[in-house]
């Protein structure tokens, strides 16, 4: 495997295993506060974040790299309520289409077309993770906080809701 290749993939693993921490941390939060949907929405964000870093760390070894265990940065567990903390979260996930982006492009400078058609996967992924988290934003703006307990037992309906329908367009 590409040496420049195995690096910034190795740099996916931290910043995908930071994700699953970051949306750990903020379900114990949500949950601590009250806030069991939202907690259950992102305990479930927390599980898929850490399956896309075993997808990369698998990609790494099977192509002959090494992938590397990072350890992981603690994320913050204090948050200035629900919106704030789902503004952090499309903050958090433009990052991470950065990041990914970052790599498409590395793979285009090193010719590894192998490796650029697998993380389309991840390209795709990103943008209804935006789209996702937009549309709960929007959702928790239009129901202000007199209404959040109508937006935290409903956001797991939201989340299946947007899940079927990625699977019906696939």
């Amino acid at each position: 495997m590409n040496k420049k290749i195995e690096s910034i993939l190795n740099r996916q693993v931290v910043r995908e295993g930071y994700s699953s921490h970051l949306y750990l941390a903020m379900a114990s939060w949500a949950e601590n506060e009250g806030y069991k949907g939202i907690a259950s929405w992102l305990y479930a964000q927390a599980e898929e974040e850490r399956l896309h870093m075993l997808k990369f760390i698998k990609y790494i070894n099977e192509r002959g790299g090494k992938a590397i265990i990072p350890e992981i940065e603690k994320p913050p567990v204090r948050y200035a309520g629900v919106l704030k903390m789902f503004e952090e979260v499309l903050k958090h996930e433009q990052f991470i289409t950065g990041s990914i982006n970052e790599i498409v492009q590395t793979c285009m400078q090193e010719k590894d077309f192998n490796t650029y058609q697998w993380v389309q996967w991840f390209v795709n992924e990103q943008l209804e993770e935006e789209a996702s988290v937009r549309t709960l934003l929007d959702s928790l703006r239009l129901a202000g906080d007199q209404h959040l307990y109508l937006f935290d037992r409903d956001i797991m309906s939201m989340r299946l809701k947007e899940k079927s329908a990625d699977t019906a367009a696939e």
